[in-house]
């Protein structure tokens, strides 16, 4: 069995989204991903899949576990819907209501990912 299929459903999961659904996105017939339990994935559609949900090649070959492509920004989900964790580290505010400086930002934002990535 190949990693490929585990992975690509986990990552549906993690999107909130059904592997149908996902076939439906991306234009493929049913039953199209099922079929990597049992098959080497196409070169081509494992590069859609990929692109997609935003993560490296790589990974969805389970060449690696590191989900991220070089030079690619991190993605943040919260019950099923992706996270701009600068945008929300910058609405907020300090407790006098003064704006918050860029330090005081990247310093939210950081408590905000990791708090993230603990409950995945």
């Amino acid at each position: 069995m190949f990693p490929t299929f585990e992975k690509i459903k986990e990552l549906a999961k993690t999107h909130g989204i059904t592997l149908v659904q996902l076939e439906e996105k991306l234009g493929y017939s049913r039953n199209t991903l099922y079929k990597l339990k049992n098959q080497k994935p196409n070169a081509e559609r494992i590069a859609e899949i990929a692109d997609y949900f935003g993560v490296s090649v790589d990974y969805l070959l389970g060449r690696t576990e590191n989900p991220k492509i070089a030079d690619g920004d991190e993605k943040f989900f919260f019950e099923g819907k992706e996270v701009d964790v600068e945008k929300l580290a910058a609405t907020a505010m300090r407790f006098n209501g003064k704006p918050l400086t860029n330090k005081d930002k990247k310093a939210i934002q950081g408590i905000i990912e990791g708090y993230l990535k603990s409950i995945e």
